[in-house]
C-alpha cells in the first residue's frame, strides 16, 4: 500500500513513526513533522519521497547513504542528532526507574573509525543495504579512517580468492591488520596470503587461523605498545578510548587497589598501572596474554595480574571483591552476573563503560538498588551516524 501521511516521532532505532489506522509504522530516513509519501508493509514503511522535508533535514554527505545500511542519521542536523543520541542513553535509564541526565555529549569521531567488517558478496563488498541481506557495494566509506581507504578493494579481493566472506579490518601503528571469516570449509590460505604483499597488510588470518604476518600489528595503550590477537576486540575510534581513558582514570580517583573486568587487551588497565597496581580479568585468553606481554615490555608500569576467567558464569564473588574501585567494560550482553556480586560487595566505586544502552540500564538499577548512586552520564559517539553509543558512568557509596 503506497499512503501519504505525517511523520509524528523518532524510534529507538532513528526511524520515523507514522501512526496509520491506529497502528505504529517505522519508516527509516524520516524526520517528525515531515509529510512522506511512504510504501507500507505490515509495521514497516519504506520512504518513497519527502513531500515537506522537517526544518533539521539536512543533505547527507556520503552519496551512498539511504541504499547502505552503514549510517542511519546523516540526514539531520547536528542538534537534532544529539538529542537523539542523548534520548537513546536516558530513555532505557527512565525505564528501569533511573532519572539521570547525561552531563556531557563527546565527539569522538576522529579522523574516522580504525574497525571496519565488510561483507564480501557476488554483488560486491560493503556493509548490508538497509532492511535487506545484499550488501551494498562501495567504493569508499567517509566515516572510516584514511588507512582503511583500499578496505572495499581488499574485500572484493578476498571474494575472488575465497569465494564469500566477512572480512575484518583494523587500521594499527604497523598496517592493516586483516581477518577473513568464511563459511567455505575448502577454503586455502594459499588463495589469499599474496594479498598481504599485494595491499603491504600487516597481517592475514583466514578462519581464526593466522596466513601470513609481514610484521606484527601494534597499537597505543598510553605508554605501552599492545599486540592485539587476530579479530580482537579494539574501541571503534582512538579518540574514544582516549576518553573513555580518561574517563576511568578521573573517576577511579586515589584509589590504590583496582581491579579492570572484562579488561581485553587492557586499554584501562595499562594505564592505570602507570600510578598503581591492577587486577584484570577477561575471558579472552588471547587478549589476556597480550596485555601481559605489552606490561612485561613496557618500562614504569605498576604490576598488572592478568588472569583469564569467564565473569559471566564466574563472576568474582563478594567476598573475592577486595578492591577499592573496580572498572567494567562489558560486552553488548551487559555484565548482570557481575554487578549482582557488585552490589553485594563493599567496593566503593564502580565505573562502567557500556556499548548497549539497554543492559547498561539494567546493570545500572542493579547497582542503584544494592546503595550505589549514579554519576557523571556521559555519552560518547564514536559510532558515527549510527544508533549506537558508548557510555560511562560513575557508581559511589
Amino acid at each position: 500500500m503506497t499512503t501519504t501521511t505525517t511523520i509524528t516521532s523518532l524510534g529507538h532505532k532513528g526511524e520515523g513513526v507514522a501512526e496509520i489506522e491506529d497502528r505504529k509504522v517505522f519508516v527509516p530516513l524520516a524526520l517528525p513533522g515531515e509529510t512522506v509519501e511512504i510504501e507500507v508493509d505490515g509495521d514497516r514503511g519504506t520512504l518513497l519521497g519527502v513531500v515537506t522535508p522537517a526544518a533539521n533535514r539536512v543533505e547527507p554527505f556520503c552519496p551512498h547513504f539511504g541504499a547502505c545500511g552503514g549510517c542511519q542519521l546523516q540526514h539531520m542536523d547536528r542538534p537534532s542528532y544529539e538529542a537523539l543520541k542523548i534520548s537513546l542513553v536516558e530513555t532505557p535509564l527512565r525505564f528501569a526507574g533511573i532519572d539521570q541526565q547525561v552531563t556531557r555529549f563527546v565527539d569522538a569521531a576522529d579522523d574516522g573509525r580504525r574497525r571496519a567488517t565488510l561483507h564480501a558478496r557476488r554483488e560486491g563488498a560493503g556493509y548490508m543495504r538497509l532492511r535487506s541481506h545484499q550488501v551494498h557495494d562501495l567504493d569508499a566509506c567517509p566515516i572510516l579512517v584514511p588507512g582503511l581507504a583500499k578496505a572495499p578493494d581488499i574485500a572484493r579481493a578476498v571474494m575472488q580468492s575465497v569465494g564469500e566472506a566477512d572480512v575484518s579490518f583494523t587500521a594499527t601503528l604497523s598496517g592493516l591488520d586483516v581477518a577473513i571469516r568464511t563459511e567455505k570449509k575448502q577454503a586455502r590460505a594459499d588463495r589469499v596470503a599474496p594479498l598481504v604483499a599485494r595491499f603491504k597488510l600487516a597481517r592475514l588470518a583466514l578462519n581464526g587461523e593466522m596466513v601470513l604476518q609481514a610484521q606484527p600489528p601494534v597499537v597505543e595503550m598510553g605508554k605501552a605498545r599492545v599486540e592485539p590477537p587476530i579479530s580482537s576486540f579494539l574501541q571503534a575510534t582512538a579518540a574514544a578510548e582516549q576518553v573513555l581513558s580518561d574517563y576511568v582514570i578521573n573517576a577511579v580517583g586515589k584509589a590504590k587497589t583496582v581491579a579492570d573486568l572484562f579488561c581485553g587487551v587492557g586499554p584501562f588497565a595499562l594505564r592505570l598501572a602507570e600510578t598503581r597496581p591492577v587486577a584484570a580479568f577477561d575471558s579472552d585468553k588471547p587478549g589476556i596474554a597480550a596485555l601481559d606481554k605489552a606490561r612485561r615490555f613496557t618500562k614504569g608500569l605498576r604490576e598488572i595480574t592478568a588472569k583469564a576467567r569467564d565473569l559471566f558464569r564466574d563472576p568474582l564473588t563478594q567476598f573475592e571483591l577486595n578492591y577499592e574501585a573496580v572498572v567494567l567494560d562489558p560486552p553488548r550482553a551487559g555484565a548482570e552476573a557481575q554487578v549482582r556480586e557488585l552490589a553485594k560487595s563493599k567496593v566503593r566505586t564502580v565505573v562502567m563503560i557500556a556499548c548497549d544502552a539497554r543492559t547498561f540500564a539494567r546493570d545500572a538499577a542493579i547497582l542503584v538498588a544494592g546503595g550505589y548512586a549514579m554519576s557523571n552520564l556521559v555519552a560518547v559517539d564514536q559510532f558515527v551516524y549510527s544508533i549506537h553509543v558508548e557510555i560511562a558512568a560513575t557508581f559511589t557509596r
